[in-house]
């Protein structure tokens, strides 16, 4: 459950992090669970629909060598031999996992694993129609609102079932200067849909910023997991070590319980200096 009156939920997005690799993806899901996320999160793509035809043959660096983009697409990929080994993985730890969609084909694959949820990535917050494909499932959608105006927003959410939806503040920047992350956006967000969960999706470096999210009203969390930041990938470099997981979540939940609940009390832990300091 997301909202208020549940514990944060803290997805770890592993995203394509894994570099194409299982067993690396295993690890990633294996350090999140033991860090306490409740999920884990992937990307998927449909390398043809989603590489624009005058940037697939354009040449790069990689960890496999010179190759073409859309090659290298491919081969940070996963299929559906890939994802049964990541459904079984998440299930044996006990650990949720969804994926963000960035094509419609994208989304009738991922049906076949009955996630939990889905993600629409700030990439895709103005494509209404794979955003009404997801919503459609009857899942409920999460959409991350970085690189977007506030009427960008205002019009995506217009469109979509606000019963099933949840709102995330992001700022697009990998890794993003902590002065461009906007985090009272959280609290403009509530006040402007107070019936949407609103969340926070963060790609700073630290781990500060975050907690203070949650301070803010935060109800679910998202940041990406990496087992090194100098590992190669766009992405690394603004995600979490395993050990940092384990420490942002630990003291989220120490967050939590120090917040309470606003009503004002005498804890039994005073009494003795109450009897001892008051006089009068």
């Amino acid at each position: 459950m997301v909202g208020d009156g549940h514990p944060v939920f803290v997805i770890a997005e592993i995203g394509i992090n894994h570099n194409g690799s299982l067993d690396d993806a295993r690890k990633l899901i294996e350090g999140a669970a033991i860090a306490g996320c409740d999920a884990v999160k992937f990307q998927k793509r449909t390398p043809e629909l989603c590489v624009p035809k005058d940037q697939r043959d354009i040449e790069r660096d990689t960890p496999w060598g010179r190759m073409k983009y859309i090659d290298y697409r491919y081969r940070v990929e996963f299929g559906k031999e890939e994802y049964l080994e990541i459904d079984r993985c998440c299930r044996e730890h006990g650990i949720l996992w969804f994926a963000s969609c960035w094509d419609e084909e994208s989304v009738d694959f991922m049906e076949q694993f009955d996630p939990p949820c889905y993600k629409g990535a700030s990439a895709s917050l103005t494509d209404t129609g794979l955003l009404k494909k997801t919503s459609n499932t009857g899942r409920p959608l999460i959409i991350s609102t970085g690189m977007s105006t506030m009427e960008e927003v205002e019009r995506t959410i217009a469109e979509l079932d606000r019963t099933r939806l949840l709102v995330a503040h992001t700022n697009s920047t990998y890794p993003c200067p902590v002065e461009e992350l906007n985090l009272r956006m959280i609290n403009t967000y509530k006040t402007r849909y107070p019936e949407i969960p609103v969340g926070y999706s963060g790609h700073e470096v630290g781990l500060a910023t975050t907690w203070a999210a949650v301070a803010l009203g935060a109800v679910f969390i998202e940041r990406h997991i990496t087992l090194d930041r100098a590992m190669w990938g766009s992405d690394q470099a603004a995600s979490v070590e395993l050990s940092g997981m384990r420490r942002l979540v630990s003291n989220i939940r120490d967050i939590e319980k120090a917040l309470g609940d606003g009503v004002k009390r005498v804890y039994e832990g005073e009494a003795a200096a109450r009897r001892k300091l008051r006089r009068c």
